[in-house]
């Protein structure tokens, strides 16, 4: 098997167990209060909470607005984050990697100080 179809297969791999963990398993993860809603239940101030600006957002509390069967809420918002998480992240990388590919001044690499060759 050539390298660059190894590298695919892994990254197919990859995504579909992220899509099954996002999509499958996110329903049965824990919901106790995380870690700062622990805090500020335990030191008492957690009557003072307020509603993030994101609280009117179709995925807010970790759920599809408009979804009324719950599970399925749940595991569309995961695979809706996973893919817009995906999309930011390999756009960062593309752009990156062509960023380092460009000469920076004097011949060395915008990223960093190694010389380019």
């Amino acid at each position: 098997m050539n390298s660059r179809r190894g590298v695919w297969w892994v990254v197919g791999v990859g995504l579909a167990i992220s899509l099954l963990l996002a999509g499958a398993v996110s329903f049965y993860a824990s919901s106790a209060p995380d870690g700062l809603d622990r805090v500020a239940t335990d030191l008492g101030f957690s009557s003072t909470a307020q509603d993030s600006a994101a609280a009117g957002s179709p995925l807010a509390g970790y759920g599809l607005d408009g979804v009324s069967d719950e599970r399925f809420s749940v595991g569309l918002a995961g695979v809706v984050g996973l893919a817009v998480t995906g999309l930011l992240a390999f756009g960062a990388f593309t752009w990156l990697a062509r960023r380092s590919r460009r000469p920076g001044p004097a011949g060395r690499s915008p990223i960093g100080d190694a010389p380019t060759s």
